[in-house]
């Protein structure tokens, strides 16, 4: 199903950006977590999967793991996601996505992404405004890739935290299947 041209804006107000089209995501499948009234499950957070995440899904009825792997980026159900948030035991529970080593596939904790400074989870300029229907946006920002949150959402703002924090591009795949 393809979207006709709008311009939809994410969750900072400003033109909502491309997330991956390796894999090709979001609900229209043309690489934007854009959702309209043909989307009932809000297919608005742009997120990168964890195989916790992939398994909480999978325990609640929506298996994607003979689609996406841990590692990938993908459009979630901005419901799905909350629910995934409610569920988690603490801050360093992975059932909400967060940051995948891409060379090694392993889950790290906060502190290592800290140490790192690459810090993948949530990418607010590619989550769409509507994610804000089933989260708040403090959480969003919790969960936010390194200078998302101090970036307002901004493509060009995030490319030069990017440039900053080698590793943590928006516009390359993090995983590939």
């Amino acid at each position: 199903m393809t979207k006709p041209p709008t311009t939809s804006l994410n969750v900072m107000k400003k033109p909502l950006a491309n997330f991956s089209k390796q894999p090709m995501t979001g609900f229209y499948r043309n690489g934007f977590c854009d959702t309209g009234p043909e989307d009932p499950g809000n297919h608005s957070v742009a997120a990168v999967v964890t195989k916790e995440f992939l398994e909480f899904s999978a325990s609640r009825g929506n298996d994607l793991r003979g689609i996406i792997s841990p590692g990938c980026k993908w459009c979630l159900c901005a419901g799905r996601w909350k629910e995934a948030l409610n569920a988690r035991k603490d801050d360093s529970d992975p059932v909400v996505p967060k940051y995948v080593h891409p060379k090694t596939n392993v889950s790290l904790t906060p502190i290592q992404e800290e140490e790192l400074i690459m810090g993948y989870r949530v990418f607010l300029h590619a989550t769409h405004e509507a994610a804000l229907n089933s989260v708040d946006m403090k959480d969003l920002k919790k969960f936010a890739a390194e200078g998302e949150a101090q970036n307002n959402g901004s493509v060009s703002a995030t490319r030069t935290a990017v440039a900053q924090n080698p590793g943590t591009s928006s516009d390359s795949p993090i995983k590939e299947v």
